[in-house]
């Protein structure tokens, strides 16, 4: 049996012609930047999240820059996030100029420790970024009760958690502004870059849209520093059609995953924990394994595809060893870095491919 990690071609396959029509007909139009399918995008997206404000952009890291840039966040400032997560996290920080502060993780959760922000928080820090890693979101009354007594700003790396929930709200109305990324491999994904960025507040909301299109206000009056930052026409039509389809992938991945931790619960394997009072959009199901190598070479073997998300803590890549920090400062994320372990996560996986994984699994 040979498993697909992320089964894009059978996804494709299921709205193809759906698809290929909502392309066409943008071709057929040849309105290509800033189409009438970007606003029907963003009115499905506001409705799916009950978001008063979604403005959809180019991808997911430009989310993350453009959420920053509103907020003016400028060189020096300081923004606490985790270092156990996608290099675009930090990396947005990085290029306005600001300072990533990291602060280590839950070990059961593996988001940013809401505990240790507080010890994190100089005279400059101005916001906190959150990561909702492999579909679940942080602890977020902790985190905004910090932030509202500190005066900083919650700006959501919801990357990999769209449609996921935090005590029945969505993860797109959380914080001050809430970022997504449309990545092909993301739970919604388009068939190139895009993302999103979610906000309540309109005075924001009509920022984000100037500083997408070049700080615009009208055509070639320019109110800030801004960057090329829209959404494709043709990107817009594919999520239009996905949207729709979107909540039955949602229950179809939670049926996977709990198959999995059904079928792995007396495993000598720690599984991914999902606290009761949210839910995750199981973007990856990754487990906890103490020899990854041995077990990837094996699982390859037998046609299963792994992934590790992430082997290297941000506070130990290169590009940011000119923060100072060094290893053993977050040992946690380390712990966690060296055991992780994605197995396959896809709406279509079938019960049998489940269970060959899983057994296949149990044998290394």
């Amino acid at each position: 049996m040979k498993i697909d990690f992320a089964n894009l071609q059978y996804q494709h396959s299921l709205y193809k012609e759906e698809i290929e029509q909502a392309v066409f007909s943008v071709m057929q139009k040849c309105n290509f930047i800033m189409g009438e399918e970007i606003t029907g995008l963003e009115k499905s997206l506001a409705d799916f999240t009950g978001a008063k404000h979604a403005i959809t952009c180019s991808s997911g890291t430009d989310a993350l820059l453009l959420a920053m840039m509103t907020l003016d966040i400028q060189a020096g400032d300081e923004i606490i996030t985790t270092p156990f997560t996608f290099i675009a996290t930090a990396e947005t920080i990085a290029r306005l100029g600001a300072i990533p502060v990291f602060v280590d993780i839950d070990e059961i959760s593996y988001n940013i420790d809401s505990s240790k922000i507080e010890a994190a928080i100089t005279p400059k820090t101005k916001a906190i970024i959150p990561v909702s890693l492999y579909g679940q979101p942080a602890d977020m009354d902790e985190i905004e009760s910090i932030a509202d007594n500190y005066n900083l700003k919650v700006i959501i790396d919801g990357a990999q958690s769209f449609g996921s929930t935090y005590k029945d709200k969505m993860d797109s109305n959380l914080g001050d502004i809430s970022c997504t990324s449309f990545f092909p491999a993301k739970p919604l994904g388009c068939y190139g870059d895009g993302g999103a960025v979610f906000t309540d507040d309109e005075t924001l909301s009509e920022k984000l849209k100037s500083l997408r299109l070049h700080g615009q206000t009208k055509r070639y009056h320019h109110k800030y520093i801004g960057i090329g930052g829209r959404l494709d026409t043709i990107q817009a039509a594919v999520l239009n059609v996905k949207l729709k389809y979107y909540r039955d992938d949602l229950s179809l991945r939670q049926h996977v995953a709990a198959i999995y931790t059904d079928t792995l619960k007396e495993k000598n394997i720690i599984l991914p924990f999902v606290k009761s009072d949210r839910t995750s959009a199981w973007a990856q199901y990754s487990i906890r394994i103490q020899n990854r190598d041995l077990v990837q070479t094996k699982l390859k073997e037998a046609g299963i595809p792994t992934a590790v998300h992430y082997p290297i803590p941000l506070h130990l890549q290169e590009c940011f060893n000119y923060l100072g920090y060094r290893e053993g400062d977050f040992p946690i994320s380390e712990k966690i870095a060296r055991e992780i372990l994605s197995l396959p996560m896809n709406p279509y996986l079938s019960n049998e491919e489940i269970l060959y994984i899983t057994k296949k699994l149990s044998k290394c």
